[in-house]
């Protein structure tokens, strides 16, 4: 994982209220930044082309010194990735938002977090706002290098995937293996195949009141 900072006079006013809130950021096609038009149904380049668009959690935002801080997860070459990677100092790149945040619930006792890397921002976010409760954490890394320090004195497991196939059955299985009593909060992100089977058991399986869970997918896995 590698953080960005996007700074510049055009972030006056920008607030970030509540935790796990999103930014969307346009990109740069081979070095050069265009603002879509919207025609008709969409917005478009002017080659017609769809520009190059990622949503990432804003890690912090600086209002003395206009300064947006992304961290993003670096992983084989997707687009985002390489931008990250390769940006320089100068560089272009415009951002929106940010959108809808988590609201935290007062009457929660207890808070179940899970989620893979794409996640770490906005956990680490909900951790610093988060209520004085007991609160656990599962994490899936694709590498022990992405083991971090959270933030904050919370029971925390790691996870560290062999495969694709481990991944989803690892994040199932952490929310499986949890007591969801009355009162247990779920907060979950990350690829969106494997939170679309957390989804199924909570909802369908067992019945958990939705308004009891957030449960986003980041990402899609293509192969």
């Amino acid at each position: 994982m590698t953080r960005v900072s996007l700074e510049g006079d055009e972030l006056e006013g920008f607030e970030i209220t509540k935790p796990a809130a999103s930014v969307r950021l346009l990109l740069p096609i081979r070095g050069e930044l265009e603002i879509p038009q919207w025609r008709g149904n969409e917005f478009l380049l002017r080659d017609d082309t769809r520009p190059i668009i990622r949503t990432f959690t804003p890690r912090r935002f600086d209002k003395e010194n206009n300064e947006l801080h992304i961290d993003v997860v670096l992983h084989s070459n997707g687009v985002a990735s390489t931008w990250a990677a390769t940006t320089q100092p100068g560089d272009r790149a415009a951002v929106s938002g940010p959108g809808r945040g988590y609201d935290i619930d007062p009457r929660a006792t207890v808070f179940l977090i899970v989620g893979d890397e794409t996640a770490i921002p906005a956990i680490c976010q909900l951790l610093e706002l988060l209520p004085d409760v007991p609160i656990s954490v599962h994490l899936l890394v694709a590498h022990p290098d992405a083991l971090v320090d959270l933030g904050r004195d919370v029971g925390v497991t790691w996870h560290v995937a062999t495969d694709a196939t481990d991944a989803d059955e690892w994040l199932s299985g952490a929310v499986q293996s949890t007591d969801l009593a009355n009162g247990v909060r779920v907060w979950a992100a990350g690829e969106a195949a494997a939170m679309q089977h957390i989804r199924k058991y909570l909802f369908r399986d067992i019945g958990f009141p939705r308004s009891n869970a957030h449960v986003r997918g980041y990402w899609k896995r293509t192969t």
